[in-house]
């Protein structure tokens, strides 16, 4: 039999049975395209790009290797023609790509190859690489000519789809025909270069654990000093009795694969939220992405979402997968649903009853298995009344709520939440601040925090910047934190506000933060009702009612 008449699909035998899979009567194995790709990006995270295209190299080569022994137990071919063809043929039986017909690697022109899985699945992983990625194809068939042949011959590829051509294309030469650039690429096919490589990712790998230790030590030290060890469980500020029952259903839910809508202010810390549930679940080891919905227009937010075919629009040049595909075995966070066009909510509501996706230009769906949860500080209920939002998908993203409350409305947790991220900010600018002085507490203590967590953080980090001792003083805090407390200007001839001024205002301000409330705002400026009121009354403020308990 001449090889242009060989059928791969004889040598192929299926026991059911047994449990067995044969090719040309040696044992087989299906390896699943999408496993294949996880374990690359695994390989490259772990050990480095160089280490993992060296094992996927070496390890096609070795099935390459076996494949040309196995069928040399079959035939007698005597011309190196004759095993060149069946070479062409090997991805396409391997479900790894399909050369063109006519197509010989032999040749000076090399093959082009097609629909390759090793670039969808980079592509899928890492996006557009800088060099070309089919380094299993290579290694598979450079093995499978150098046993068929009995000669050193290699298969390097110079145009990828993985690296944005338009298609694969593949040589074949013996190692002496190819020039001093291509030299480099053969020593991923070197098993010297592969114990060369993961010994300088061990290196590095070692490094950076050790650098992450003195940072994580340096921080356990600056957080011990400035709070009990008992203020953040699960990594998360819960002193107030809202914030611990929120924790504790965020942690129960996290064992089911419920959607979650998380609801909150703007800054009070919803995406941490998303994150505790995401490490608490079984999807922890896959990967978090977060996405907001509101910052994109709604024709890039479903090529973003569901990615896009290359030719789908001006400038898609190449297949791209989408965030959805990219979070496949974990969790998308959809931040800010609340702002989704009507048109987008569909198209949203379809994947999240399917389970499946459909990139901008295709007309095939890809099925996902991602945990889905969306946040929002907008009231959906509300926009289910008025129509703004689909009242399906909200019952869909509503399967459980969390409500975050807003700082104000947890003060037990703002100084031990405060401690915390000046202990953060300390350790991130190397600043000996170690504390809050009594003043600058009740001041955090009594702001009502509009923008929730996300301005007390910018505040610790602009105190720990400003600070000249070991502790924040109210002179540090932001104007916004201290009302009526500006601090006098450093100009030469600028003028300074005399004291009862700065009081009187201070007093005032308070009192407006209160809402006119003068047994509060006695009691936040540690003074009595009768000397507040005394004061209001000299400055004048006659629209203030005099307390009932005191005297006239």
């Amino acid at each position: 039999m001449r090889a242009i008449d060989l059928d791969h699909r004889e040598f192929l035998q299926f026991d059911s049975a047994a449990g067995l899979i044969q090719f040309g009567g040696e044992r087989a194995l299906l390896v699943d395209s999408v496993a294949m790709g996880i374990l690359r990006k695994q390989l490259v995270d772990g050990f480095g790009e160089n280490a993992a295209r060296t094992v996927l190299t070496q390890f096609g080569f070795a099935q390459g290797w076996r494949l040309a022994e196995t069928l040399k137990t079959q035939f007698a071919w005597d011309t190196e023609t004759e095993w060149s063809l069946v070479a062409s043929r090997l991805p396409a039986l391997l479900g790894l790509g399909l050369f063109e017909e006519g197509s010989a690697l032999s040749a000076p022109s090399g093959a082009i190859m097609a629909n390759s899985a090793e670039a969808e699945q980079h592509l899928m992983h890492f996006g557009q690489a800088e060099e070309p990625v089919c380094w299993m194809v290579c290694g598979l068939l450079s093995g499978y000519l150098s046993c068929a042949t009995g000669k050193e011959v290699f298969v390097l590829e110079d145009r990828c789809v993985g690296h944005g051509d338009a298609t694969c294309h593949l040589v074949a030469r013996l190692r002496e025909e190819w020039g001093e650039r291509e030299v480099v690429a053969l020593h991923f096919f070197d098993a010297r270069n592969l114990a060369e490589s993961l010994s300088t990712s061990l290196e590095r790998v070692i490094g950076t654990i050790k650098t992450a230790e003195k940072t994580l030590q340096s921080h356990r030290r600056v957080l011990k000093r400035v709070m009990p060890d008992d203020v953040a469980p699960l990594g998360l500020v819960a002193r107030s009795p809202q914030m611990r029952r929120l924790i504790d259903l965020a942690v129960r839910v996290a064992k089911v694969d419920a959607t979650v809508l998380i609801t909150g202010e703007s800054g009070s810390g919803k995406e941490r939220i998303a994150r505790l549930v995401h490490d608490e679940s079984k999807r922890s080891a896959g990967p978090f992405i977060a996405v907001n919905c509101g910052a994109i227009t709604e024709t890039l937010l479903e090529s973003e979402l569901f990615g896009h075919a290359r030719g789908a629009f001006t400038g898609a040049s190449q297949d791209r997968p989408g965030l959805f595909e990219a979070a496949n075995h974990g969790t998308l966070l959809l931040d800010e649903v609340g702002e989704v066009s009507q048109g987008m909510q569909v198209k949203l509501l379809r994947a999240l009853q399917e389970h499946e996706v459909r990139r901008v230009g295709e007309n095939k769906s890809r099925r996902v298995d991602v945990r889905i949860i969306a946040a929002t500080n907008r009231d959906l209920a509300e926009a289910v009344t008025t129509g703004a939002f689909r009242q399906d998908l909200y019952y869909r993203l509503k399967v459980v709520e969390l409500h975050v409350p807003a700082l104000r409305d947890r003060r037990d947790d703002v100084l031990a939440l405060a401690r915390v991220l000046l202990a953060n900010a300390a350790t991130r600018m190397q600043r000996p601040v170690t504390g809050l002085s009594p003043a600058a507490a009740d001041h955090l203590l009594s702001s009502e925090w509009p923008g929730n967590v996300r301005q007390l953080e910018n505040a610790m980090e602009r105190a720990v910047a400003l600070a000249r001792g070991s502790r924040i003083e109210v002179e540090d805090l932001p104007e916004d934190v201290c009302p009526g407390l500006a601090l006098p200007s450093s100009a030469i001839g600028a003028s300074v506000r005399h004291l009862s001024e700065v009081e009187r205002d201070y007093i005032l301000a308070a009192l407006a933060v209160n809402e006119g409330n003068q047994t509060r705002t006695a009691q936040q400026l540690r003074i009595g009702s009768a000397t507040l009121y005394r004061k209001l009354k000299r400055y004048g403020a006659l629209a203030v009612k005099k307390p009932a308990h005191l005297p006239t």
